[in-house]
């Protein structure tokens, strides 16, 4: 679910269901065509539709970051924290284009990044998407 489709009476009733923030993170530079522009929001879309359509109903995707530099990885670190402080238990850094770890960003339950996906041949990376935010999950409800 997108941010825009929550209103205020249907956040104070589901809440509770929507324990995952989205984070998009397109990184772009100002320096792509508008043409490669388009292909890498397309990437994101895409890489996306991964997580928030087999987990619709409790996942929330928030807007997306769309231009990085330098001090981006702290500043999505704050994102994280902000969106766990208002409720989400967990927050999900995603990146279509961009090699970014946990370690990157320490606040974030879980990165998401499709190149260091792609680096696995031997996994699918829908099947690789699904099993890291089962587990995400699955972690938390242990502890």
């Amino acid at each position: 679910m997108k941010f825009s489709e929550m209103d205020e009476q249907t956040w104070s009733e589901l809440q509770t269901y929507f324990d995952t923030c989205l984070i998009p993170y397109t990184g772009l530079t100002g320096r792509e065509t508008p043409w490669e522009v388009t292909a890498s929001l397309e990437r994101l879309r895409d890489f996306m539709d991964l997580v928030e359509i087999p987990f619709k109903g409790r996942v929330i995707t928030y807007p997306a970051l769309q231009y990085g530099g330098p001090s981006v990885t702290q500043f999505l670190n704050d994102i994280c924290q902000k969106v766990k402080s208002i409720g989400f238990i967990y927050a999900v850094v995603i990146t279509a284009d961009h090699e970014l770890e946990i370690k990157d960003i320490p606040e974030s339950a879980l990165v998401l990044s499709r190149p260091r996906l792609m680096a696995d041949d031997d996994l699918q990376i829908s099947t690789a998407v699904t099993t890291l935010i089962r587990e995400m999950w699955e972690k938390e409800d242990k502890l």
